[in-house]
């Protein structure tokens, strides 16, 4: 039997996560963000205000750098959001340069045409196993959509 390769597919998807990871850790190393800290203030500052429940410690140490400020919710005095500070704001315009030169490196030598497929087929498969949850590119398409 001749393999078409599928039987890889996940571990080249882990593979491909996780250089992609390293070497925007090591550039972006030199902002004082660490992983946990910079995937945060990406959400932050995407969304606009979020409640910190689950990463509690992870804000305290954020606001407590200047990153990010609590404020209570107008809707829900007993809720308190986060929201980006312009040191933030800031950063967040640099983690997202380093991003777009890892995605160029990781990239290069893919065509424009072979690209939008790479990232229809990622999305496709991320469709199939979410349920009906709606994946990370439409999340971004929406964002993005608003913002303009």
């Amino acid at each position: 039997m001749v393999s078409d390769g599928i039987d890889r597919l996940g571990f080249l998807i882990h593979d491909v996560q996780r250089l992609m990871r390293k070497r925007f850790e090591a550039r972006a190393s030199g902002l004082g963000l660490s992983s946990a800290q910079w995937r945060l203030l990406v959400r932050v500052a995407k969304e606009a205000g979020v409640e910190p429940i689950s990463v509690s410690r992870l804000v305290d140490r954020m606001e407590e750098g200047g990153w990010i400020e609590r404020r209570a919710d107008a809707a829900d005095r007993r809720v308190r959001m986060i929201f980006p500070t312009e040191k933030a704001n800031a950063a967040y315009a640099d983690v997202k340069s380093l991003a777009g030169e890892v995605y160029e490196e990781s990239l290069t030598g893919v065509s424009l045409e072979d690209r939008r497929i790479l990232i229809r087929v990622l999305d496709t498969i991320v469709q199939n196993l979410t349920d009906g949850e709606t994946s990370s590119l439409e999340k971004i398409k929406n964002t993005e959509g608003r913002a303009a």
